[in-house]
């Protein structure tokens, strides 16, 4: 049996072999969109790894050949002193999973490939940064130390102290080790792969394939790529784009991009973003690359689609795509704008779109008319009103779910706050943008969320709020809309918005006019009961 496939245009494997990341690489290769050489470990491997704690015979040699065949593809040494090759490792469900399992990025930078990084760019900075982002990496996924404590490790990245920084996790690791990471390349790569499919079992994990009714036997697969810097200089950086708006279904590009980061630090929520949009006045090449680049793959998916890219040095490199998954109003928008374009029947956009799609069209607001005790303003990340009490951890939503509802109020989420979101009724977060953790996962979730409210401080060990010079303790009620971005204290009224969207009117006229003998028919009409049911409520 093969344990691993290369990333390439020729792999005919699905995503129940690739995982959903790898099989859509292999989907960019046929397209012929720039993506970084590599390979996937199936998820068969990650399957036998937790079947029997240990990798299946003949995984070992696979690992080296295919170490091998990349150095040859991109003429570097994993690890090696000068021209370095270095490797993000990646998971990868069938199904997407957003941030529910573990990344390792710049896998191979030992000390000595970082000097030889630094004298092969003449930047001594981001030889170091992009060591320390691996330390990290490795720090957490494998060691299993907290994200608290490596941020104050590397605390002075920002000072230019970044040898400083790197021996703060490195005395972390240890400390909790009682040995230091591995300073040969071969090495980190077996504990990394370890650590990706081991992250498959994590209780985040489980919370989420649970409430997505995801199988627990599938496993994970392990992506293994050459690395891009979006860290490298001003010309280089990192974001995720939407062909088509989330929230709305317009047929403009939405998302976030970074200059001079990587893309955990889009998706974090820790950073402040830029809108997308920036990316066409800073990089002019890179923007319209990416508008070819999504154009190409809405025309295969038949589909709005999601992709995360980086970009360095001014070029384009894709790392993920993914098809679909737009709930609400943007989900019957999308359908029927397919549909005028000829990309998809009418037929088909009926059939996309689900009975919960409407009551998500019909989301409530808060009504501005009146007096609103506004304590602050974020982003709308998904649309919707949620009443609740603050809670300022994961751990003590999940105490406080059991009395009532809850509000999720963190500086940022990360996949440790799962079982906290899974609870919550809707979540805001002071950092991150339309396309941070808290974002998509709420969004996943259908559940409201308020992201980026920039003057909002959580005090987690104070257990408390403050924003505009106020302060609201724990259990403080308050209401969120997902649409405005308003954070209220207490329960103001509430709207629902009555006018049907032009959109689903001309979803819900096509929906008359299948006949009863069509195989669409029992769809059609579940959607015009289920708008029936909402104008009557």
């Amino acid at each position: 049996m093969t344990w691993i496939h290369p990333i390439s245009a020729d792999v005919e494997e699905g995503a129940d072999v690739l995982g959903g990341k790898g099989h859509g690489l292999v989907v960019l290769r046929r397209l012929g969109l720039p993506v970084p050489p590599g390979f996937v470990i199936g998820t068969a491997a990650c399957r036998a790894f937790l079947r029997d704690g240990r990798f299946p015979d003949g995984l070992g040699a696979e690992l080296a050949t295919a170490v091998a065949d990349l150095e040859a593809a991109t003429r570097r040494r994993l690890g090696g002193p000068e021209r370095p090759l270095t490797v993000s490792v990646r998971s990868g469900g069938s199904v997407s999973m957003p941030g529910m399992m573990d990344t390792i990025l710049n896998l191979g930078l030992t000390a000595e490939a970082a000097a030889g990084l630094a004298a092969e760019t003449g930047d001594l900075r981001f030889a170091l940064d992009s060591r320390l982002r691996f330390l990290s990496g490795i720090a957490s996924a494998v060691y299993g130390l907290s994200p608290e404590s490596l941020e104050t490790a590397a605390a002075g990245a920002e000072t230019a102290r970044l040898a400083e920084a790197i021996r703060g996790v490195e005395a972390l690791i240890r400390e909790r080790a009682g040995e230091p990471v591995p300073d040969e390349a071969m090495p980190q790569l077996e504990l990394a792969v370890k650590a990706v499919a081991s992250s498959w079992g994590t209780p985040r994990a489980k919370t989420y394939r649970e409430l997505h009714d995801i199988p627990h036997d599938a496993g994970t697969a392990v992506t293994v790529q050459a690395m891009v810097f979006g860290n490298r200089g001003d010309d280089s950086g990192t974001g995720v784009a939407f062909s088509r708006d989330p929230d709305t279904g317009d047929s403009a590009p939405f998302g976030e991009v970074l200059f001079g980061h990587q893309g955990e630090d889009v998706v974090s929520g820790r950073s402040t973003t830029r809108p997308l949009p920036d990316l066409a006045e800073r990089e002019p090449d890179v923007w319209a690359d990416l508008l070819e680049a999504m154009s190409r793959i809405e025309e295969h998916y038949r589909d709005a689609c999601y992709v995360e890219f980086t970009f360095e040095a001014g070029k384009l490199w894709l790392l993920q795509v993914r098809a679909g998954g737009l709930v609400g109003r943007a989900a019957v928008r999308v359908a029927v704008d397919l549909a005028d374009e000829g990309l998809i029947s009418r037929r088909e956009a009926l059939l996309r779109v689900r009975p919960q799609d409407l009551r998500h069209a019909h989301r409530p607001r808060i009504a501005t008319a009146g007096t609103l005790d506004l304590f602050t303003r974020g982003q709308g990340a998904c649309p919707g009103v949620a009443v609740g009490r603050v809670a300022t951890s994961a751990d003590r939503a999940a105490r406080m779910a059991t009395s009532g509802p809850v509000i999720l109020v963190r500086p940022h989420t990360s996949p440790l706050d799962m079982h906290g979101l899974a609870v919550a009724a809707g979540v805001v977060t002071a950092r991150g943008g339309p396309t941070s953790h808290a974002a998509i996962v709420a969004r996943a979730m259908g559940k409201p969320a308020v992201v980026g409210a920039a003057d909002l401080t959580v005090d987690t060990a104070a257990a408390s709020v403050r924003a505009a010079g106020r302060m609201l303790p724990e259990g403080t009620l308050i209401t969120i809309d997902g649409t405005g971005g308003e954070v209220v204290i207490g329960t103001p009224h509430v709207t629902t918005p009555r006018q049907t969207d032009p959109h689903l009117h001309r979803l819900l006229e096509w929906a008359e006019e299948i006949p009863p003998t069509d195989p669409t028919h029992p769809h059609a009409e579940r959607l015009k009961a289920a708008h029936a049911t909402l104008l009557n409520t």
